[in-house]
């Protein structure tokens, strides 16, 4: 098992440099950049980052002065002490190779727009879409799973059918659509005003008692869990299904029936364990989509401040280090959470020895 860990992680500090100077390469050819975006700026009212541009005033203010127009008509003194001040004047590979150094040091920088580090931010914003996530992966496994059984052993009775055409519709919807629809019709939209429409606690948070905070915070997240929830429950409640009923039409359950057991143990002393495998095995991708990628549309209708609100703006501003250090971590933790996932593997199933494979 060590040498397969072994090589697992060298596999893993590959793909980790493959992602991001693809991603690298790709920001390079994508038109306008933080220079362009810092120009736009300075020719508004960002008074804070003319500012932040150290001994630059007069050339912020000369700056500040002229409309901006595009490449054309720029200050290129300006132009020139941006690019040294954030780096843009060395070429791109030398940029890259800094980068990666920088990162296996944890080292990920400061906002181009702000003078707080990737890290803090990301450590200021993670735990709202912890608090989604964590909601999200309990509730989806929690229901789905035994429903997911339940319609395996009824397969083809009513309730299989009308439990497939609830999980169907909510499959198909997309979750930002649940969501406005949520807000119209329960947070004050045209029907009722009984959930809050925005954040996940109130003004007065810091006067309420501990239970009040758990009681408005419960309060404040249930519009949003429950636009979230519907895509991952049909997911997990039809691929629990369809794992148990592979299980259950192979001959060692009609051999374990043959010998007398009953239908509990038949289902969980020998199905569940070879049925959840598949479950296991999509694990990572649902704790990857609900902590990190499955609430950006969530969090901009909900005004939730987390994750991935962060990175949708860092994309659309050309914040780099932001952009690229939030991807060097969340792929770091993707492939970390897929070697996680073989390891239960070996846990549930004996069988299964991932030494003698390649990987």
């Amino acid at each position: 098992m060590l040498g397969y860990i072994s090589r697992r992680l060298l596999l893993m500090a590959v793909t980790i440099f493959g992602i991001m100077l693809i991603s690298f390469a790709i920001v390079q050819l994508a038109p306008g950049g933080p220079i362009e975006t810092m120009m736009a700026r300075l020719s508004g009212t960002d008074a804070g980052l003319s500012g932040r541009l150290g001994g630059g005033g007069d050339l912020a203010q000369q700056s500040v002065s002229d409309p901006y127009r595009g490449s054309q008509g720029m200050d290129q003194q300006l132009i020139e002490k941006l690019k040294r001040q954030y780096g843009f004047d060395r070429p791109p590979s030398e940029r890259f190779v800094k980068m990666m150094a920088d990162y296996l040091r944890f080292d990920f920088g400061k906002s181009l727009f702000g003078d707080e580090s990737v890290i803090a931010l990301i450590r200021r914003k993670l735990p709202v879409s912890i608090s989604l996530g964590v909601w999200i992966m309990l509730l989806s496994y929690s229901i789905s799973i035994p429903l997911g059984i339940r319609k395996a052993v009824r397969d083809g009775s009513a309730f299989d059918i009308w439990t497939s055409m609830v999980v169907t519709v909510g499959y198909a919807l997309p979750g930002f659509l649940v969501a406005v629809v949520l807000l119209i019709v329960f947070a004050g939209g045209s029907f009722y005003q009984i959930f809050p429409p925005q954040g996940l606690w109130s003004e007065n948070w810091n006067d309420l008692s501990f239970f009040g905070k758990i009681t408005d915070y419960l309060w404040h997240i249930v519009l949003p869990i429950t636009a979230m929830a519907l895509a991952a429950f049909a997911n997990l409640t039809l691929l629990t299904k369809n794992s148990f009923l592979d299980e259950i039409n192979k001959q060692y359950v009609l051999t374990a029936r043959m010998k007398g057991l009953s239908e509990g143990q038949v289902l969980y002393g020998h199905v569940f364990r070879n049925a959840m495998l598949l479950v296991i095995a999509g694990f990572p991708a649902a704790f990857i989509h609900a902590f990190f990628t499955g609430s950006l549309l969530i969090e901009v209708t909900f005004n939730l401040d987390g994750l991935g609100l962060l990175s949708y703006n860092s994309i659309i501003g050309r914040d780099y280090p932001i952009v690229f250090g939030s991807l060097f971590i969340f792929s770091l933790i993707g492939l970390f959470v897929n070697l996680l996932s073989d390891l239960v593997f070996t846990m549930i199933d004996p069988r299964i020895d991932f030494e003698t494979r390649e990987v």
